[in-house]
C-alpha cells in the first residue's frame, strides 16, 4: 500500500542558536515527539546517533539519504551560520499528515511562524505518494519542492489544500474538525 512522503522547507530569520529564534529550536523537541506519537506516523529522517558535534550537512541520516536543501537556501551550512529548518517524514495516508499539521502544539508552532521565518517565496512543504518499501531522501524531497515551485501541484508533488490520490487523481482533504462534524 502507497504511503506519503511529507517534507517542509523554511528558513529563519536568524542563524540557529540567535536568541531571536531559540524559542522555535526549543519548540522542535516536543513537536516532533508529538508527530511520532501522531497517528498514522511511520518514520522521520533523523541522524545516526552522537552526531551532534557536526551539522545536518554532514551528519549520516543513513536510508534517508545525504542531506540536502532546495535551491531555495542560500544562508550558512555551519552550525553558526545554518538558518534553515526543514524535515522529512513518512505517514500512512494524508489525512494522517492533515491531522497533524493542524492539531495541537504544531498548530500552535505553525500559527506563530512569522515570528522566526522568512517570508517564503517557495512552497514551505510537500506532499508526495511513495511505495510500500520506499525510504523518501531528502534528494527526492528537494527535487519535489522545486518541482513544485515550478509546476505547481501536481501527481510528483502537491498541497494539503490541492492533493492527489494515490492513483495520481485530485482529490478533497478535510481538516480534522470537519470530518467529524455531525451531518445534518
Amino acid at each position: 500500500m502507497p504511503r506519503v512522503a511529507f517534507t517542509t522547507f523554511a528558513i529563519l530569520k536568524k542563524p540557529y542558536g540567535n536568541p531571536e529564534v531559540q524559542e522555535f529550536d526549543d519548540l522542535t523537541p516536543p513537536t516532533f515527539e508529538q508527530a511520532e506519537n501522531s497517528p498514522g506516523f511511520i518514520a522521520r529522517a533523523k541522524e545516526a546517533p552522537e552526531q551532534s558535534q557536526i551539522t545536518n550537512f554532514e551528519r549520516d541520516w543513513g536510508r534517508w539519504g545525504k542531506f540536502e536543501v532546495p535551491r531555495f537556501y542560500t544562508g550558512g551550512r555551519t552550525d553558526d551560520t545554518d538558518s534553515r529548518a526543514s524535515t522529512l517524514s513518512l505517514w500512512q495516508d494524508l489525512e494522517s499528515v492533515l491531522a497533524f499539521v493542524y492539531d495541537g502544539l504544531h498548530r500552535s508552532t505553525l500559527s506563530r511562524r512569522h515570528e522566526w521565518f522568512l517570508k517564503p517565496e517557495w512552497p514551505s512543504y510537500a506532499a508526495w505518494w511513495v511505495a510500500d518499501d520506499e525510504i523518501p531522501t531528502w534528494s527526492d524531497a528537494c527535487a519535489r519542492l522545486e518541482h513544485l515551485h515550478d509546476q505547481g501541484p501536481t501527481p510528483f508533488s502537491f498541497t494539503l489544500r490541492q492533493p492527489f490520490d494515490a492513483d495520481g487523481a485530485p482529490t478533497q482533504l478535510r481538516r480534522p474538525a470537519e470530518r467529524q462534524a455531525p451531518r445534518s
